[in-house]
């Protein structure tokens, strides 16, 4: 076969030959992406047009019904939605998680979303997934509603105004800032090859996942120039001294990215979660660290230690690379109540020893 038989090609699929070799056919459901496997069903055989129509149908099954939440969804997603498309990849990952979670009621008729049973939704993936993830699914919801009302997809957000679920009371505070102990205590236990990721966590706010991901190229002229990977914005400033130091003592290695494992080879985020676990489990047992330690709980360290500094909540979030303040204020919030706290025991203390002082008669 020469070429592409345009009349036998079905509609909606791409048919092309490799162009080195051992120069194989291939052919792909356009719209699906989906691949036909051509030793199985050989081109242009009765068995390759069954193929064909059995992607068709399973396809067009899956196509989302107009006014349903997957309709909503599927428009959301859309490459032609700027809301979508502007969302940092990590962003519309973990919206994408929210959407895989949904996609068993993808069907349910827009007009049938209320209030309770947006709770209800919450309430099932927080007993599936945890509070954080059910919570994360209604605030998904909610902005896909919000974008649909204004669009005309729906009359109204049953999403909004429904509040997330409470931690419970006696739970651990999720990663709280780590102690000067603790920190000392890490940095002293942790092997060669993950001081630097720990250490670029520690000093400069970064997402375990920005700093293991981090490239060669983002550390120039003793500056850091990155960008946060879950909101895009820009993060560049002079390294701390101590992050200084870990660089030059960093093992020697060939891989792209500026932290490497043992082998040399780049960090995936659940591989140095791996490694990391054992030696928070160890400095616990030896009563090193408390528990509840997080290495997301570094950026929090970071944003209390900013905000005791007596630094704004602007400067905060340009360090964290937030778009907003909000999360600066959410990170640093134990600074505020502890300066809050400090305050009012000076301002209590003065106040019991001014009564004590005029009520106690002398001798």
């Amino acid at each position: 076969m020469t070429g592409v038989d345009r009349d036998r090609k079905p509609r909606g699929f791409d048919v092309w030959q490799d162009k080195k070799p051992p120069f194989k056919w291939r052919c792909r459901h356009r719209k699906s992406g989906r691949m036909i496997d051509l030793d199985a069903f050989p081109l242009y055989t009765l068995g390759f047009y069954a193929e064909c129509e059995r992607i068709l149908v399973a396809t067009k099954i899956d196509e989302p019904k107009p006014g349903t939440l997957g309709g909503l969804i599927a428009r959301f997603r859309s490459q032609k939605n700027l809301s979508w498309t502007d969302l940092a990849p990590r962003t519309r990952a973990d919206y994408q998680k929210c959407f895989d979670y949904l996609y068993p009621i993808r069907d349910t008729p827009l007009a049938r979303f209320t209030p309770p049973l947006v709770v209800k939704i919450r309430d099932k993936a927080a007993e599936a997934r945890g509070r954080r993830f059910g919570n994360y699914v209604k605030a998904v919801l909610s902005l896909t509603f919000a974008w649909g009302k204004e669009r005309g997809f729906i009359k109204s957000n049953p999403a909004e105004g429904i509040k997330g679920i409470r931690r419970r009371k006696g739970s651990p505070e999720a990663n709280r800032p780590w102690t000067d102990a603790e920190r000392e205590a890490v940095m002293a236990s942790l092997p060669a090859h993950m001081r630097l990721p720990v250490s670029l966590m520690m000093y400069c706010g970064l997402d375990p996942q920005d700093a293991v991901h981090l490239p060669r190229t983002a550390i120039a002229d003793g500056r850091i120039n990155t960008a946060r990977g879950k909101t895009a914005v820009p993060v560049w400033f002079p390294l701390p001294a101590p992050l200084i130091e870990d660089l030059a003592r960093a093992p020697v290695h060939d891989a792209i990215t500026l932290c490497a494992n043992s082998r040399g080879r780049p960090w995936t985020v659940s591989g140095f979660r791996a490694s990391w676990r054992p030696v928070r489990q160890r400095l616990e047992v030896s009563g090193q660290v408390q528990p509840g330690l997080t290495l997301k709980g570094l950026r929090h360290t970071v944003a209390t230690i900013l905000r005791e500094m007596g630094k704004d909540y602007g400067t905060i979030a340009g360090m964290l690379g937030q778009k907003t303040e909000a999360m600066a204020k959410h990170y640093s919030r134990r600074a505020d109540m502890s300066k809050q706290n400090a305050a009012t025991v000076a301002d209590f203390d003065a106040e019991v020893n001014r009564r004590r002082t005029k009520n106690v008669k002398p001798d």
